[in-house]
C-alpha cells in the first residue's frame, strides 16, 4: 500500500492517503479505511457499509434534502449527487484537512445549489436546523467507536427535530461498537418508535434506520417492486438489501418494521 499525503494538526485527527490494487483510501488518525474509490469508477460505491446506507431509499424514496454528518471521502455524498438529481445534500464536516482531502484526492464536486459541504461541527449544526431535512445520516467516529457527543439521547431527539415528518434517520456503527445497542435504544427512545438494522454484506459495520412520525406499512410485493426499481437505476443490490432487511428484523404489513432485540 502506497502512502501519498499526511497531514497532521494539533486538535484533530491525521489525514492519509494511501492506494492500493487501484483503490484510494482515506485513514483517519490510524490504518482503518474511513472511505474508498476505485480509481476506474469513481462514482461507484466502494465500500460494502456505503451500498448498505443506501438502502435508506428503501424507506424514504424520494428525499428532497439529505443531511450527512461526517464527510470522510465525501462517497455518499457525490453518489446522491451523482444519481439522485432531486436530492440536495449537505455534508457537515468538523475537520478542514477532510474537506480537503475529499476534494483534491476524491473528486468531491465544489459547492453547489444541490451539493453543500459546511465546516462546522454536527453537534452544535443539527440543534439549530429543525425540520430541514428528510433523510439525516449519522457517519461520524472517534477511533472507530461513535462519537459521545453525537450519540447522547439529547442529541438524538435534536436529529428528530431536524427531520421533516415522514423523514429517515441513519447511523453507521461498526459491527463490534461495544455501544450500538445502547446507542440504537437511546435512538428508538428519541424518536418513540422502533428502528430496523441491516449488516453490510461484509459484516463489518451495521447500519441503524429509524422512520420519523410513521411506520412503513407497504405490502412486500409493493417493497420488492420498489427494491427492483432502485436496483435497475442504482446499480446496487437492492433486492438482496430488501432480503436483508426481512430476515434481521421483524415485520408485519401492519406496524411495518421493527428491529429484532438482542
Amino acid at each position: 500500500m502506497t502512502s501519498l499525503r499526511r497531514w497532521v494538526t494539533s486538535r484533530l485527527a491525521s489525514v492519509e492517503i494511501s492506494e492500493f490494487r487501484g483503490v484510494r483510501h482515506l485513514h483517519l488518525g490510524g490504518d482503518a479505511i474511513q472511505s474508498a474509490m476505485r480509481l476506474s469508477n469513481p462514482d461507484a460505491l466502494e465500500l460494502h457499509y456505503t451500498r448498505a446506507v443506501m438502502a435508506y431509499l428503501l424507506l424514504v424514496p424520494e428525499p428532497a434534502d439529505l443531511l450527512v454528518i461526517g464527510l470522510g471521502g465525501g462517497s455518499i455524498p457525490r453518489f446522491v449527487h451523482s444519481k439522485r438529481p432531486r436530492t440536495r445534500v449537505r455534508a457537515i464536516e468538523i475537520n478542514p484537512r477532510v474537506i480537503a482531502a475529499a476534494r483534491s484526492w476524491f473528486g468531491l464536486p465544489d459547492n453547489s445549489a444541490r451539493l453543500e459541504v459546511i465546516l462546522a461541527d454536527g453537534a452544535d449544526h443539527v440543534p439549530k436546523h429543525p425540520a430541514s431535512c428528510d433523510a439525516l445520516l449519522l457517519d461520524a467516529f472517534d477511533d472507530g467507536r461513535s462519537v459521545r457527543a453525537l450519540s447522547s439521547e439529547r442529541y438524538y431527539r435534536a436529529c428528530a427535530a431536524g427531520l421533516r415528518e415522514g423523514g429517515v434517520f441513519i447511523q453507521n456503527f461498526m459491527a463490534d461498537d461495544p455501544q450500538r445497542e445502547k446507542c440504537t435504544t437511546r435512538i428508538e427512545r428519541a424518536f418513540d418508535r422502533p428502528a430496523v438494522t441491516l449488516t453490510a454484506a461484509n459484516g463489518v459495520n451495521t447500519i441503524v434506520f429509524v422512520l420519523k412520525g410513521r411506520g412503513l406499512r407497504l405490502g412486500r410485493a409493493a417493497l420488492e417492486r420498489r427494491a427492483a426499481a432502485l436496483e435497475l437505476t442504482l446499480e446496487l443490490p437492492y433486492q438482496t438489501m430488501l432480503n436483508d432487511l426481512f430476515a434481521q428484523n421483524d415485520w408485519s404489513l401492519e406496524s411495518g418494521f421493527a428491529r429484532k432485540k438482542p
